[in-house]
């Protein structure tokens, strides 16, 4: 399936791009509907076809939704590398960085970092400097700058992409469709100039559109996200902070909240400077949205969670009962 609208879609067949209704394949679930990428089985004739139905996916990219009913989306399915446009052309957020990685490694696909509009930092230390600051945020993830006005770093992504399916993911003036169109080598998606007051984009995909590429492999482009929320994506999140998660296993007690207990590891690398203070506030945030997310609809973690917050709250007001204690 290369592209979904409004109940409708564009399936690839032997007979060509047939239209076809969604129609039976729209359950209430929204993590059952089709989407881009997925293969699936259409009517062989008939006005309209329809899809009966959609083969198990081997990977799906799925974010929460911006509603309070705690629903997922699903972005693509059956993806291989999933490429995350990082612009050059404002302040990187290594934040919102590692938030894209723990719902690619979730997904079970290969991420890959792209730092689009190089060209912008000429400067070859400087950007030297701003790939490693990247790559401590995505280890054991390939960070790649890439200019697609002269060129420099295509050669290696389209190596990357010519394998399997590729979805292309960031934020709108992240320059994805420019990279799109590079890869694709002709101008298929359209382009429109960033803000020059913030360096934001503006929406110029609207659907998510499955495209071949000329050396092989598949390109899903995606819209713009401006909101990347977890779902479910707690072995995702101990991807992206791998060494969170081994410095953990060396902590004294095996339910280290690497807060103030002695013997944790984690705060002595922070100590040291072998673990950067802010690398371990996002791994928190992400834990605690994911957490939440889960609670959702995990009735067991709820009651978890509940007992968690009671403990901390008896063990705040022990605190200061005792600091009232010294000062009488």
């Amino acid at each position: 399936m290369i592209r979904v609208d409004r109940g409708q879609c564009d399936v690839v067949t032997a007979d060509g791009i047939v239209r076809a209704d969604t129609a039976f394949v729209t359950p209430n679930d929204p993590m059952r509907v089709v989407c881009t990428g997925d293969w699936v089985a259409v009517e062989p004739a008939g006005n309209p076809r329809y899809v009966r139905t959609y083969l198990p996916r081997r990977t799906a990219f799925v974010r929460s939704t911006s509603s309070n009913r705690s629903e997922g989306q699903i972005l693509a399915a059956n993806v291989d590398h999933a490429i995350i446009a990082v612009s050059l052309a404002v302040e990187v957020d290594l934040g919102r960085i590692e938030r894209f990685l723990a719902l690619a490694w979730e997904s079970g696909a290969q991420p890959l970092v792209v730092l689009t509009k190089a060209d912008l930092v000429p400067d070859p230390v400087t950007l030297g400097h701003l790939v490693q600051d990247v790559e401590t945020a995505a280890p054991g993830v390939p960070v790649l700058p890439v200019s697609s006005l002269d060129g420099a770093g295509l050669e290696v992504l389209v190596a990357v992409v010519s394998g399997g399916t590729t979805v292309l993911l960031g934020q709108s003036g992240a320059g994805k469709s420019t990279l799109a169109n590079a890869l694709l080598g002709e101008e298929v998606m359209d382009v429109r100039a960033t803000r020059d007051a913030d360096g934001k984009g503006r929406h110029t995909t609207t659907t998510r559109n499955l495209l071949a590429l000329p050396g092989g492999g598949v390109l899903i482009d995606t819209p713009g996200l401006r909101g990347v929320g977890l779902w479910d994506a707690e072995s995702g999140v101990g991807q992206v902070f791998s060494e969170i998660e081994e410095l953990a296993a060396r902590c004294r007690f095996h339910d280290c909240a690497h807060e103030s207990e002695p013997g944790c590891a984690v705060l002595a690398a922070i100590e040291d400077g072998e673990l950067a203070e802010r690398r371990l506030d996002s791994y928190r945030k992400l834990m605690r949205e994911n957490q939440r997310i889960v609670a959702k609809t995990d009735a067991r973690l709820r009651a978890e969670i509940k007992r968690d917050w009671k403990r901390k709250g008896a063990q705040g007001k022990a605190a200061m009962e005792a600091k009232r204690g010294r000062w009488a």
